[in-house]
């Protein structure tokens, strides 16, 4: 099948008749897409971002009931927008507890198992110790260079400047991933349990720069618990897949 990469050429195209059955669209913009009189029977989206805008299906947002669903499924999820102390440090419980069931469940033989090209379990835990650096190390406390050398950044990173040179090329043991996991999930305990409302108001910068927007370090939290719980909604759905 043809590969169609990093192309604007269907902007604004018009397709009647056309079979996209079976087509697979990967990091790809199909914002304001128009669908009508099509068959959508086992259409399959997974959007990270669809919770910022609105999906119509039949005239009807189906966006708010996606997300009571997955609050339904991943109790303690809801939290993840809390905006007190209190609330986020709940919410910090909620999906660490979510994390240690899954990671307690899976067979060591399953750890490296990628579906469909997505990250494997292990992969997903050392780019969760990534996220943590990124929002607590670099964007709350301001360290210089906050990233533990195994962790794993998201795809394209090096063509967009950032310095590639402080991950290791040699793949970690999965002991040494839970090890450093364990250390970052401890750092944002520790840094939630004496968290004020004061503290949680303070502006910091976007760790991925950009002058746009300036969490702050509640939103910072924030995007941590968004991180978390995405992720694993991912590998608790890849692992069915291969069950």
């Amino acid at each position: 099948m043809t590969t169609y990469t990093s192309t604007k050429e269907f902007e604004g195209a018009t397709f009647v008749r056309a079979s996209f059955k079976g087509a697979t669209l990967r990091f790809s913009d199909v914002s304001g897409v128009s669908m009508r009189g099509v068959d959508v029977d086992g259409l399959d989206i997974d959007s990270h971002d669809l919770f910022f805008g609105s999906l119509l299906v039949n005239g009807v947002d189906v966006v708010p009931l996606v997300d009571a669903e997955l609050n339904r499924q991943f109790p303690g999820r809801e939290l993840q927008k809390a905006q007190t102390p209190e609330g986020l440090r709940e919410g910090w419980l909620a999906v660490q507890s979510a994390w240690q069931e899954t990671v307690d469940g899976t067979p060591t033989n399953l750890v490296d198992r990628q579906v469909a090209d997505e990250w494997s379990l292990a992969q997903t835990l050392r780019h969760l110790i990534l996220a943590t650096d990124a929002w607590l190390g670099s964007g709350i406390l301001r360290k210089e260079q906050p990233f533990h050398e195994i962790g794993l950044i998201f795809t394209g990173a090096g063509e967009m400047g950032f310095d590639m040179s402080i991950f290791r090329v040699e793949l970690p043991a999965y002991e040494e991933i839970l090890a450093v996991r364990a250390e970052r999930q401890q750092q944002v305990t520790d840094f939630l349990a004496t968290a004020t409302p004061d503290l949680l108001a303070e502006e910091r910068e976007n760790p991925w720069g950009g002058g746009d927007w300036h969490p702050s370090v509640g939103d910072c939290i924030r995007v941590i618990l968004e991180e978390e719980w995405a992720h694993l909604r991912y590998v608790r759905r890849d692992l069915a897949r291969i069950g």
